[in-house]
């Protein structure tokens, strides 16, 4: 007869590891991709090297495969559920002007750093035979394919701008309609709520994916490759870093008169998910759910989130362009005046949906060279060090996706002040909930 087991053993390791906090998390798998890219490299370990290339490219299309339903049926519900908030056009307005201001101070930042700093100046980088994207990005291209020619291709080829747009169209129809359409609202909480589910199994395992990517790109570029870039290396860092500590911090304290800190607290583990994913659409599940821990009314959140998540890009669609194109205008030797500048804020700022929260701001870059008539080869110059300038880019954006509601909230008076100040509890602990679903059950309890 066996012995009974002993009630104080202690817990395994994978109950160890479920209870270390998630940013914990996060941070080791960081530490410990760079360390094995690093040895994968030094040892020139190939299989080691395939492997975390493996890993990190799993996680990202576990990501991306739910991209699709997450924007279609998040931006439905959202704009759906605007009738039950109270001034819904008078915040979705407000939202969208704070989306322009800070977006205007972002890339006056990388103007200023750009022009200070000249990253492209004696960089003496080789443009002979790099070629021009396939598929450039201009205006026309950009307002002609808001509108979709085929539903079904919109979703196979993830045109996330094209399914912005459904599912606007879509969410503004159910209102139209009322009580009539009140199945069709229904079918998609109910997927938003399955994916999100599903969704929420990926990012648990965020640390291993963190592990796979950080150790690929080590691995793969080591350090070596920045040296040409380093000056617009650390320009994209330190810009991301002002707007995001900085700025979002004065902003939080004397706009909506609030302690930063909370915030950062609070929305640790979004910014750090976007940092290793490169993606807010993929980071979509915790930004709403760091946003509605720190205050914000569901019901407000559930359309301000996600359609941040697709047009709220200071990282990817201000920062970085400003600076990109004054790089690739220094090293081709093109000459940019005031109106050159004033132009690349305007395309920054009026042309951010075009990265439409997929990994990557390629397209706004190509928008933006060929706006300015710079060489779009140029583009072909940044690929290389792209997933390192990503990393930082997205996670501005997603801390501005948070910031933004929570600032509109304060200033109208919806923000819950006491959660903001006290954004406690374990994030993956909490139960998913869809906004409709939750007001309906507070009316039903009152």
């Amino acid at each position: 007869m066996s012995a009974a087991p002993d009630a104080t053993a202690s817990p395994s390791l994978l109950a160890r590891v479920r209870k270390t906090p998630f940013w914990v998390q996060i941070v080791a798998g960081l530490v410990l991709g760079v360390a094995l890219g690093y040895l994968a490299r030094a040892a020139d370990i190939s299989w080691l090297a395939t492997t975390l290339e493996t890993i990190g490219k799993t996680f990202v299309q576990l990501l991306k495969l739910a991209v699709p339903p997450l924007v279609f049926t998040a931006i439905v519900v959202s704009v759906a559920n605007l009738r039950n908030v109270t001034n819904a056009a008078r915040l979705a307005g407000r939202t969208l002007l704070w989306f322009l201001i800070t977006s205007l101070i972002a890339v006056a930042i990388g103007l200023g750093l750009g022009l200070l700093t000249n990253p492209g100046q004696g960089t003496e980088l080789s443009t002979e035979g790099l070629k021009a994207p396939k598929s450039a990005g201009t205006w026309v291209d950009f307002l002609t394919g808001i509108i979709p020619t085929n539903i079904v291709t919109s979703f196979t080829e993830v045109n996330v701008l094209q399914i912005v747009f459904l599912a606007v169209v879509v969410g503004a129809a159910i209102i139209k309609l009322g009580d009539k359409a009140a199945p069709v609202l229904k079918l998609n909480e109910t997927v938003l709520e399955l994916t999100q589910t599903a969704l929420w199994w990926v990012i648990r395992l965020s640390p291993l994916g963190t592990l796979g990517l950080i150790g690929k790109s080590v691995a793969k570029y080591g350090w070596d490759l920045l040296e040409p870039f380093a000056t617009l290396t650390a320009d994209v860092y330190i810009g991301c870093a002002l707007v995001l500590f900085v700025v979002y911090s004065l902003l939080l304290k004397f706009v909506g008169g609030l302690n930063p800190l909370n915030f950062f607290k609070g929305a640790w583990p979004a910014i750090q998910l976007a940092f290793v994913s490169r993606s807010s659409v993929g980071t979509l599940p915790v930004t709403r759910r760091v946003t509605e821990r720190l205050g914000v009314p569901s019901d407000y959140a559930s359309f301000a989130v996600p359609f941040g998540a697709t047009t709220k890009m200071d990282g990817c669609a201000a920062i970085y362009p400003s600076l990109a194109a004054i790089f690739v205008a220094q090293v081709y030797g093109v000459h940019l005046g005031i109106g050159d500048y004033l132009l690349i804020a305007f395309v920054s700022v009026i042309g951010s949906a075009a990265t439409a929260g997929l990994t990557g701001a390629i397209v706004m870059l190509t928008l933006t060279l060929s706006t300015l008539g710079l060489p779009l080869e140029g583009v072909g110059l940044l690929l290389a060090i792209d997933p390192i300038l990503d990393m930082v880019r997205t996670a501005t954006n997603v801390a501005g996706q948070v910031v933004t509601p929570i600032i509109v909230a304060a200033r109208e008076g919806i923000l819950d002040r006491t959660a903001y100040n006290n954004p406690t509890g374990d994030l993956l602990a909490e139960p998913v909930t869809i906004p409709a679903q939750a007001s309906a059950k507070a009316r039903v309890a009152a």
